[in-house]
C-alpha cells in the first residue's frame, strides 16, 4: 500500500478540539474551544427560520451572495474608512479558517518563507505547512506579549512572501497598539511583503483598547488580505461564514482558489446572516458590554483562587500561569484537569514555537452560570493537584 502524504508528519491534529472532546468524555465544563454556550441574538435566529421556509436552497455565487457582500461591504468600508467594492474586492468563505488558507495559498509559492508572531492560533503553522511555506517565528513576550522591532526585522530580512498577523490575539487577548502596527506596516512595506490578518475578534476590545484595522493604515490596504468572519461577533461559530477581503487583482486570484477549496459558503445562512450585519451600532456597543461582563467575572474568580493570569485586552481568552503545580507537561496538565477537576483548558504548549509548558489558555465566552460552575470546580485544583505528582 502506497504512504500517505509526508505533510502530515509535520503537524498534529488539533489540540483545542481534541480538548473538546476530552472535556465532553468527562464531562468537564468546556473552556478550552472559544464557541458560546448562548443562542445568537433573536432577530438572526428568525431571520434563519424565514430562509429556511424560503427557497434559498441552491448554490450561491461562488464568491458571495451579492446582498451579503453588499451588506459586508458596507458595513466594513465605514470600520476602515476605505470604500470596498463588494463585487471585485470581497470573497464570502466557509469560515476564517478558509480565509486563511485561501489567504495563504493565494500569495505564497512552495519555499516561500512567513512570519508567525509566536504565541499563534495553531491553524497558523498548518495553513503554512499545507501551502509549502516555511514559517520564521518571532517571539511575543510575556507578560505583556510585545514583540523586539529589531527581531522582527531580523525575520524581514530573510525576505518572507508575507506576515500572519492576529489582532486581537489568541490565544493571548492582545491587542496591538497603533504603534506596533505602523512598525509592522513600515516593514511590510520596506520589504514588499503582503500582511494576512485574522481579525475575527474585532468587536470584542476592553476600554481602553482600541482595535486598529491593518488595512486601514496608510499605504496598507494595497498589500493586505483581511480575513474575518461572523462566528464570534454573532455567536454563531457553527454556521461557518467568513470573508477575506483585499485588492481586486488578490481578491481574484483568491477567488480561484476558494473555488476550488469549497465552491462556496451555505446560501441560505448568508441569506439570514445579512440581517446581522444590518444591525445597529448599539449591537456592537452591548456585545462589548457583554463579554467585559464575562472578563470581569471570570477574572475576579481568577484572582479569588490566587490564579496567575494576563489580563486580555481583546478577544474572550485568558492565559493562566500554572507553574505553581510544578507540572512538567501541559497537555497532561490539562488532561488530567478535566477528568479530576472537571474544567477543560488548552495547553500552552500547542499556542507556542518556544519551549513553554507553564501556560494554559480558559475562555470565557460562556453564560454567567457556566462560568460560576468552572470557577466553583477549580476550587478544588490546589487540592487535588496536592495529591498527585504531576
Amino acid at each position: 500500500m502506497p504512504e500517505l502524504s509526508r505533510r502530515l508528519e509535520v503537524f498534529s491534529e488539533s489540540v483545542i478540539r481534541r480538548m473538546t472532546r476530552i472535556a465532553n468524555a468527562h464531562g468537564a465544563v468546556n473552556l478550552s474551544q472559544g464557541f458560546p454556550d448562548f443562542d445568537p441574538p433573536e432577530e438572526l435566529k428568525r431571520a434563519l427560520v424565514n430562509t429556511a421556509e424560503g427557497s434559498i436552497h441552491q448554490y450561491a455565487v461562488t464568491w458571495g451572495a451579492p446582498n451579503f457582500r453588499e451588506a459586508l461591504a458596507v458595513k466594513q468600508s465605514k470600520l476602515l474608512g476605505i470604500p470596498i467594492n463588494p463585487d471585485t474586492e470581497i470573497v464570502v468563505t466557509c469560515g476564517s479558517t478558509e480565509a486563511m488558507m485561501a489567504a495563504m495559498m493565494t500569495v505564497c509559492n512552495p519555499g516561500d518563507k512567513v512570519i508567525v508572531f509566536s504565541p499563534f492560533y495553531e491553524n497558523y503553522a498548518a495553513d503554512a505547512i499545507l501551502s509549502g511555506a516555511e514559517p520564521i517565528y518571532v517571539a511575543l513576550k510575556p507578560p505583556a506579549f510585545g514583540f523586539d522591532a529589531d527581531e522582527l526585522e531580523a525575520a524581514f530580512r530573510q525576505k518572507p512572501k508575507a506576515l500572519i498577523l492576529c489582532n486581537p490575539s489568541n490565544p493571548t487577548g492582545k491587542v496591538f497598539s497603533r504603534e506596533e502596527l505602523l512598525i509592522i506596516a513600515g516593514l511590510a512595506e520596506k520589504y514588499d511583503t503582503f500582511v494576512i490578518t485574522d481579525e475575527v475578534y474585532e468587536h470584542i476590545v476592553y476600554e481602553p483598547f482600541e482595535h486598529t484595522y491593518f488595512a486601514s493604515l496608510p499605504g496598507m490596504f494595497e498589500r493586505t488580505l483581511s480575513c474575518s468572519s461572523l462566528s464570534k461577533t454573532y455567536s454563531i461559530t457553527g454556521w461557518r461564514l467568513g470573508y477575506l477581503i483585499a485588492p481586486a487583482a488578490i481578491a481574484e486570484g483568491a477567488r480561484k482558489i476558494h473555488d476550488f477549496l469549497t465552491v462556496g459558503a451555505a446560501a441560505p445562512l448568508q441569506e439570514a446572516a445579512v440581517t446581522a450585519l444590518h444591525f445597529p451600532e448599539s449591537y456592537y456597543t452591548d456585545l462589548t458590554r457583554l463579554y467585559s461582563e464575562k472578563r470581569n467575572l471570570f477574572l475576579d474568580g481568577l484572582e479569588s483562587l490566587g490564579l496567575k493570569y494576563t489580563v486580555p485586552q481583546g478577544a474572550y481568552y485568558v492565559m493562566v500561569d500554572i507553574s505553581e503545580f510544578g507540572a512538567s507537561d501541559d497537555v497532561s496538565f490539562c488532561e488530567w484537569m478535566a477528568r479530576e477537576v472537571g474544567v477543560a483548558a488548552v495547553p500552552g504548549s500547542s499556542f507556542f514555537r518556544e519551549p513553554i509548558s507553564h501556560l494554559i489558555r480558559f475562555h470565557f465566552a460562556k453564560r454567567q452560570e457556566t462560568l460560576h460552575d468552572a470557577l466553583n470546580r477549580l476550587e478544588l485544583l490546589r487540592q487535588k493537584a496536592a495529591k498527585v505528582a504531576l
